[in-house]
């Protein structure tokens, strides 16, 4: 039975005051959450220590927003998984599509940064997607599935999520159909070749489209970005409805 994982990624948002405030408007409002999911949010590095003394106990877990491949070293602006667990975090995420348009972030970076945390007994979310352009050529599958082999290598998909996010639909108010979604999550567990693989969709998801697109046969999740940032917003797409 694939648990959903519902994770909100504020990217460079929120000061710690701004993300003690969030929290202390949003535990109340996923108190009664059913449990038959995870509720994940990965705020910026600053603020992961007030983030995990004001979660703990709760039901809302943590994630990073990336992470690198080695313990430590000389490695300016990166952070290490052993400095993660030290906060309670248990997610990281890795290969979003910001990073490797704006960092140059490759496929072989994001695997080793994968398999580190997985090393480490993180999660690593794998963001995977085409861009508008490869679309329209008719490549989305053929970047996808380079994506999908090239990041998942020696990784364990028992301890990991993909995430397939379409480059086009990331902060454009786009969506991707929830039919079209779903074909390519079907497309990536069967490239991965493990049924139990947790995939989410993520890209410009919000209250109104959250209910179709968990309604979906191979849709585990999504990930979530402008729609976080509100918590009466997040806390609908967590308490998605599918009946």
């Amino acid at each position: 039975m694939r648990k959903p994982v519902i994770a909100g990624n504020w990217k460079m948002h929120m000061t710690c005051a701004q993300a003690r405030e969030y929290t202390a408007r949003f535990l109340p409002l996923i108190e009664a959450t059913p449990n038959d999911r995870h509720v994940v949010i990965a705020p910026p590095f600053t603020a992961i220590s007030s983030m995990a003394e004001s979660v703990g106990g709760s039901r809302l877990e943590l994630s990073s927003q990336n992470v690198h491949w080695e313990d430590d070293g000389a490695y300016t602006a990166e952070v290490s998984p052993t400095m993660l667990l030290e906060h309670q975090v248990r997610y990281a995420i890795v290969g979003h599509s910001e990073p490797r348009k704006y960092f140059s972030e490759s496929d072989e970076q994001i695997n080793r940064r994968a398999r580190s945390a997985q090393a480490h007994g993180l999660i690593p979310i794998v963001c995977v997607g085409e861009s508008d352009e490869q679309r329209e050529r008719g490549e989305a599958e053929r970047v996808i599935r380079r994506q999908v082999e090239q990041g998942l290598e020696d990784t364990d998909p028992d301890k990991l999520v993909v995430a397939y996010e379409p480059i086009w639909a990331i902060g454009t108010g786009k969506t991707c159909e929830a039919s079209e979604a779903n074909r390519i999550c079907g497309l990536i567990r069967r490239w991965v070749g493990a049924s139990e693989l947790i995939i989410q969709y993520g890209g410009s998801v919000k209250p109104g489209n959250i209910d179709e697109l968990m309604a979906m046969s191979d849709i585990d999740g999504v990930l979530v970005g402008g729609a976080s940032l509100d918590p009466e917003s997040f806390a609908r797409i967590a308490n998605y409805q599918t009946s």
